[in-house]
């Protein structure tokens, strides 16, 4: 494989490592955000479209509690995505998603990727407790007031949001706003679209 993987191919390696539902639908989102960013900067919509659907792909299989900087998720994810060919910005910026890889956020999709991927699974959550458990009707000031609530998606990183915004240079609300759009014109893909 020389450049880039088609989504088709990515897509079939993401579900060859990934049985589980949620995390699955938690790369679409991240995709569909990385895919709706990559429009507004005028950036590569597919190469930043596959680095979200990849980009925890390997997760399951080497989830890294001890967060080893060279050990399971995300660097055993990269070395086999390395060896079917993905470019290297593909791979640095999935390196960088994780604050204790130590590889530095550079480029503008590695920002991109942090910005968004702890965001999706917040908007996500939020979705999911509305009686319609439908993104469609989540908005800005439910998120921001659901990132106030510790007890809420505890597995969410809020400092990873806050500071993932600032360093992309993007205002807080209008992240958020941005983000919500995105999901929900993948609404029906991430299983969001309502009951």
């Amino acid at each position: 494989m020389t450049g880039l993987p088609t989504r088709e191919d990515t897509l079939a390696i993401m579900h060859e490592y990934t049985a589980s539902e949620s995390l699955r639908k938690h790369m679409l989102a991240v995709e569909a955000a990385m895919r709706a960013y990559a429009e507004k900067f005028g950036e590569d919509v597919e190469r930043w479209g596959v680095t979200g659907l990849i980009h925890d792909f390997d997760y399951e299989r080497f989830p890294n509690d001890a967060h080893s900087p060279t050990e399971e998720h995300p660097a055993e994810g990269v070395r086999i995505l390395r060896s079917r060919g993905f470019p290297e910005d593909v791979l640095t910026a999935i390196l960088g998603h994780a604050t204790y890889s130590g590889v530095p956020r550079e480029s503008k999709m590695a920002k991109t990727l942090f910005a968004v991927d702890e965001l999706t699974g917040l908007i996500t959550a939020t979705a999911l407790v509305r009686p319609s458990r439908s993104v469609m009707e989540v908005e800005t000031k439910s998120v921001r007031k659901k990132m106030k609530d510790k007890a809420f998606a505890r597995g969410v990183n809020r400092d990873d949001v806050i500071n993932g915004a600032a360093d992309l240079g993007v205002d807080l609300d209008e992240h958020i706003d941005f983000v919500i759009r995105a999901m929900q014109r993948s609404a029906e893909a991430l299983g969001l679209a309502g009951a």
